[in-house]
This record gives structure tokens, sequence and C-alpha cells, in this order.
């Protein structure tokens, strides 16, 4: 049974009341691929009734009201996608078209989701339960942040959204331990992956600088943001606190990362892997195309790209799920209706992440001054890759299996560091694996932004590329890489950009399509130098492009 979005499915379940409701901005998808979909289910194995209110009307209480008022609390969250990000392009044009909307009509999420939702409940239920935020845009905004739609240093969604609390991160065990706390009326305060907010400071908690601080002096932000980025190790960090007028947020430190074990339970949850029927009536979501035939392996990611988001919401550690979890969901998807042997995606933010992790990281926690992948491979990460090329020719060998893709693609560095595997894991991708074109993301050539980018030499790439060459010959096959890049990145400005066009023409010899528009979002590295025009890491003054014309020519110089 998917989780209740009505009254009558509540019912039809013995329910009077729920002890939790979810309100996103993404249409109710019940996938394990899914964030509200998982803390739904999460919390309904904990024993507590959970219903979900998906994309409400922010005009009327028709929606918000279905399903009456919470028990323990509300949990809001913006979707999958930051809702300024799902709304708006680079050069700030209205999308048309979403993803996790029925139909595909951008008309359902409204900009800033998690604070119009919040909004919203407090219109209809006054002095009701609890209001606890969550998913990525919560997660990202959770402390002071520049704010690329509106060009300035907001402060803490927690307080604009005028909620109770803040869940981030992948918050299955802190979302479950705040619903004991709740239900048992006991202090909540020191579970860990948690934000609140206080009247006065917390003994023991690092002090960041103001909001008010931050706001009024770059290099004071510049300070809060990188005390911040080095306090999210779960076994490392220190609680956090900042101070909003005469308020202060209070950030408790990031929870463990599930275990094997726990992971293996959340992805064993009954998920329908299907949108519901009640939203389905009103048009079909194109997320679902690839969702719902795709397996996530593992979360984390220790790749550190300065734009990107993950390593501050899933965390710089990899855990990974058992071979005998990711063969059992895949028996489980070759008995879905439309299944048609072809399992999209095995992978996680990179697919040859899987079981490669550094002990020492595990034992003492992630290393602050240094990276595990740049500008070189740390010895103290043992790539190997056996484990995943024993997992794909499993789950290949699946009865109504035909074809296991890894279209999320790889890190190619990582790949070329295994120099025991590299062969076999490329003879294993490129007969069984590659559906004509793989990804992979270098995002530039030239070495200064790839620098502010946190990435790999694009020698790297050429070796990469000769050795996937090589092993398409030897298997008679034609296909290709697909190139990922990035236009307008801090410290890229129209002269490297006719570098890239110069490296993609004469050196690639392709005519790339894949290049996207920086995006500052919240919460990153790159962001913050677009903020501050300066690299956090050594202070020096860097170009960065703000001009949205140009940013636009920037592409177009590689695109054409």
């Amino acid at each position: 049974m998917f989780l209740p979005t009505t009254q009558s499915e509540a019912v039809q379940r013995g329910w009077d009341t729920l002890d939790v409701i979810l309100v996103s901005g993404d249409s109710y998808i019940d996938s394990p691929m899914v964030g509200v979909a998982v803390i739904g289910r999460v919390l309904e194995a904990a024993g507590y009734r959970v219903g979900i209110i998906a994309q409400p009307d922010i005009q009327s209480g028709k929606d918000i009201q279905r399903l009456g008022e919470p028990r323990l609390f509300w949990g809001v969250s913006g979707g999958s996608v930051d809702s300024m990000i799902a709304n708006y392009t680079p050069t700030n044009r209205k999308r048309r078209r979403d993803d996790y909307t029925p139909g595909g009509e951008n008309n359902r999420r409204p900009d800033r989701a998690v604070i119009a939702y919040a909004n919203l409940i407090r219109r209809y239920f006054k002095n009701t339960s609890p209001i606890v935020l969550g998913g990525i845009e919560a997660s990202l905004r959770r402390v002071a942040h520049y704010d690329y739609w509106t060009d300035k240093v907001r402060r803490s969604i927690l307080l604009d959204a005028k909620a109770e609390l803040l869940v981030y991160g992948m918050a299955e065990n802190t979302i479950r331990q705040l619903a004991t706390a709740l239900a048992n009326g006991a202090d909540y305060r020191d579970i860990r992956g948690l934000c609140y907010i206080a009247s006065e400071a917390k003994a023991q908690y690092l002090e960041l600088p103001s909001h008010e601080d931050c706001a009024a002096d770059k290099n004071a932000f510049t300070e809060m943001f990188m005390t911040f980025y080095h306090n999210q190790d779960a076994i490392t960090a220190r609680g956090l606190q900042q101070a909003h007028g005469n308020r202060y947020l209070v950030h408790t430190p990031p929870n463990a990362p599930l275990t094997q074990k726990e992971l293996d339970e959340v992805y064993h949850l009954p998920f329908k892997r299907a949108q519901h029927p009640f939203y389905e009536a009103k048009g079909t979501v194109k997320a679902l195309e690839t969702i719902r035939f795709s397996i996530p392996t593992h979360r984390g990611c220790y790749g550190e790209c300065n734009f990107c988001a993950i390593a501050m919401h899933e965390g710089r550690t990899v855990t990974w799920r058992s071979q005998e979890s990711i063969l059992k969901e895949a028996r489980t998807l070759t008995k879905l209706p439309g299944f048609k042997g072809y399992i999209l995606d095995l992978s996680g933010p990179s697919a040859n992440m899987y079981a490669v992790e550094c002990d020492k990281k595990l034992e003492t926690g992630a290393c602050e001054h240094r990276n595990c992948l740049t500008p070189t491979i740390c010895p103290a990460l043992k790539i190997d890759h056996q484990s995943q090329i024993d997992l794909m020719r499993a789950i290949r060998e699946i009865p109504g299996v035909k074809k296991v893709f890894l279209a999320s693609g790889i890190r190619y560095d990582m790949l070329m560091a295994d120099e025991q595997h590299t062969d076999a894991y490329l003879e294993e991708l490129v007969n069984h694996h590659v559906s004509g074109q793989l990804k992979v993301a270098p995002e530039h050539s030239e070495a200064a932004v790839l620098r502010r980018m946190n990435k790999s030499d694009p020698g790297v790439l050429m070796a990469f590329k000769r050795k996937f060459d090589q092993a398409n010959q030897r298997a008679g096959k034609r296909q290709f890489l697909t190139y990922y890049f990035i236009a307008a990145h801090p410290g890229c400005s129209e002269a490297e950009m006719r570098q890239l066009s110069r490296f993609v023409s004469k050196t690639l010899r392709i005519h790339p399509q894949q290049v996207q528009i920086f995006t500052p979002t919240p919460s990153t590295i790159s962001s913050l130098m677009y903020y501050t025009e300066k690299d956090p890491f050594n202070g020096e003054k860097i170009f960065v492009e703000k001009n949205l014309a140009r940013k636009d020519r920037q592409k177009q110089i590689i695109t054409g």
C-alpha cells in the first residue's frame, strides 16, 4: 500500500489521526530514490502513522487540510531539488518543465517551497504540532547562506520558515530519534543532525560569526562558511551555533552514516516504485522513467567537487549496500509491470565509489585539510574495483535482466589509479554496461579553473579515453564518451572558455552539447567564491562572471 494521501485512505488503514504528515514539493513518488518517500517508509516501519501531501496548492487550504492535523509533527520538504534551482535556469529564466510534477509542466512547486509550505500550515492550523524542515533545500540553507536569486546572505531557513526544527543530511536516524522523543515528551536538543532556535548560547558549541556580521562582511562570511564546512564529519565535527539577532541557531553535530545493515533495511522497505494514483490521475512524472528501474548502491561522496552539494548533504563518507541487498532489489525490479529487462542505473553519486573507502577516515574521521581525490589521489584511499566488478557480473546473470547500465557515470581518475583492475573493469563496463555512451565529467580543461572546481588534470581524462577506446576496439563496439562541462565557474573568463573550446575540438574531437552554466547552489565552496570573488583557501582575488548575457556567451563559445 502507498502511504495515505487522502482521509479515506487513512480510514482504510483504521487510522482516525496521523502521527506525522509529510509535505513535499514533488509529486508523491513512492521510490527509494525519493527522500520524502524514504522518510515516510522509515517512520512507518518504526510504527508511526504517516501521511503525505504532495505539491499542495498554496492559495487555499483544500490540500493542506486534507489529512487533518498530525499528532507529533509536520515534516516539510521542498522536494528532491532545491525549489529555486527547480524553477529557474542559471541565467534566471523560468523553467517550463519539472520532472517531479504530474504532466511535466512547472506549475506546482512554489519558489522557496519550504518557506511557502510552512507558512501554509501556519495559516490553516493555529498552534499546531511542530513543523520540522528537511530535504536538500532545508539542509543546504540551514545556516546563514549566500542566495544567488536575491544576491545576498540570507539567514537560516529555519527562521525564515518560522519552523521549530530542521533535520539535515540523510536523516533516517535523526527523524526516528526525533519522533521517539516527541512521542515520549522527551528532550530532543542533543539529537545529532538537528537544528533548532534557542534564546541562549549552548555551552561547548563553536560559535560562528553572526548572520548580521556575515551579511555585512564577506571576510566574516568566509570564516563562517569554512568553519561550517569543516564541521560536517560525524566523527570529528563539533556542535555549532550562530546568532541571528538576539536568538541562536543551534546546529548539533551530524548523525553517523547508516551502517550497511541499516542501509540494506531502508532499501528493503515496501516501496511501490510508482506515483500514487491520486497524483497519477493528474499526469505521469518524467522522473519515473529513470528512477523506477534504477538501483542506488551507495551514498556519500569524497570527490568534493567545489560546485557540488552532495558532500554537504550526503556527507564525505561513502557507505554501501551489501551485494545480497542489491541483487534482491534487482530481482524485485524484474517482477514490476513494465520492466523490459533493463536496469537503467546502478550507482550512487559516482558509480565506482561502491565499496571503496579510507579505513583511517572510518576510524578517526575525514581529514580537515586534505581531499581524497585531488590534486592527487590520497594513498590512504585503497582503491579496489573488484567488489563492483563482482556486483556487475552477478546482477546481469539474474533471470529477466538483459542489461544493466551505469547511467550516472564514473570517476575515471579513480579507475586509472587502480592499476590492478583498470582493464578488467573496462572490459566489464564496455561489454555489458554502456548504452552507446558513457558519461564522464571533466568540467573543464584549464588548470586554473580546474583548481577552483577541485577537479583532476585533463591528462588523466586522456589516458582514460585511450583505455576506453582500446576496450571498445577489442569488443568490436562503437561506443563513445559523453563529456560534461561547466561555463562561467568562478575563475573562468571567456579566454578560458576559448581554450576549452580548442581542447574539445582539437583534442577530444567533439562538438559538446552537455554544457551548463554554473549555478551558485547554497552551501558550496564555489558559491562562496562566486559571492566573495576570492579563493577561500589563500585569499587570492579571482575573476567571477556575474553578467547574465556574458555567462550565456561563455556557454556559446563552446556550444556554438
